[in-house]
C-alpha cells in the first residue's frame, strides 16, 4: 500500500473504532507526540502506551472524542500530512478545532505520529492537567 492509502486506512479505523485495523497499520514501537500542556501531552512510546492514552482520552470525553473530518492527504516520501478536524465534549466543555496529523510510514506501518492543534489553549483546557 502507498503511504497515503495507509494514512487513509488509519484515519478511517480511528473514526470507526476499528482496533484490529489500527493494530495492523500502527507499529508496535510507534512514537507518538501529543501536543500541548495537558495530562496527555508529551511523547508516548509503543502501542501499549499509546493505546492506554487514547483509552483515557475516550474515558475523559465519555466516548465523544472523534476525528470529525479528514481530507487533504499530502505525501512527502514516507511522511503523510492529513488536515483534520476533531471534537469532543466533557463536563460542559466543548472541543472543536482543526489540526494536522503528520504520520511517518515505514514498511507499511505508522512508526511515528506528530499531532498539531490549531488552538492548543482550548485543547489544554479541555483535557485538563
Amino acid at each position: 500500500m502507498h503511504a497515503i492509502e495507509i494514512a487513509k486506512t488509519y484515519i478511517q479505523a480511528a473514526q470507526t473504532g476499528d482496533q484490529a485495523t489500527l493494530g495492523r497499520v500502527i507499529s508496535p514501537d510507534v512514537v507518538w507526540h501529543q501536543p500541548g500542556h495537558n495530562q496527555f501531552s508529551g511523547t508516548h512510546r509503543g502501542m501499549a502506551a499509546v493505546g492506554q492514552m487514547l483509552g483515557q482520552m475516550m474515558a475523559v470525553s465519555k466516548g465523544t472524542f472523534a476525528i470529525t473530518r479528514a481530507d487533504h492527504y499530502m505525501a512527502n516520501g514516507d511522511w503523510v500530512a492529513v488536515s483534520i478536524e476533531f471534537a469532543g465534549e466533557r463536563d460542559g466543555l466543548t472541543l472543536q478545532q482543526a489540526g494536522v496529523d503528520l504520520l511517518h510510514i515505514v514498511d507499511g506501518k505508522i512508526v511515528e505520529v506528530r499531532l498539531f492543534s490549531s488552538d492548543s489553549a482550548q485543547e489544554d483546557a479541555f483535557w485538563g492537567q
